[in-house]
């Protein structure tokens, strides 16, 4: 499964070619990891990192590892060294996951147009 980089609210099961993983248990977990992913907040935003736009791709391999790619709303954010881990703990969480690998990226940089509706009601945006 991935996260289409160029659309700034993509649908997350766009990105599936084949797997050998049942398609309904790439479905669940897909629906589980995405959940997981919404429990984690940006501590200075009230959203859930997800619909803030933050995850860039996420990959569920045959072996049931999860690669996710993320970004931050800057560099220069104040939990930048703890959020790839709570990312990391969230999913790991998931029935079935064998293990997540989490990167920061900033190519692209963040924008607020990666936020989705429910994100800009949260801030006050819409």
């Amino acid at each position: 499964m991935s996260v289409n980089e160029a659309d700034p609210k993509p649908d997350v099961r766009e990105g599936i070619v084949h797997s050998s993983i049942p398609e309904g248990e790439l479905a669940r977990l897909s629906d589980d990891v995405i959940s997981a992913l919404k429990t984690v907040y940006d501590p200075e935003i009230p959203a859930d990192i997800f619909e803030l736009g933050l995850i860039y791709k996420i990959d569920i391999e045959d072996d049931r590892m999860v690669k996710i790619m993320m970004t931050l709303t800057a560099p220069g954010c104040p939990v930048a060294g703890e959020m790839p881990g709570w990312v990391e703990n969230a999913v790991a969480s998931v029935e079935g996951v064998s293990g997540v690998e989490v990167a920061m990226t900033f190519d692209p940089p963040w924008t607020p147009d990666r936020m989705s509706e429910e994100a800009q009601v949260a801030v006050g945006w819409y």
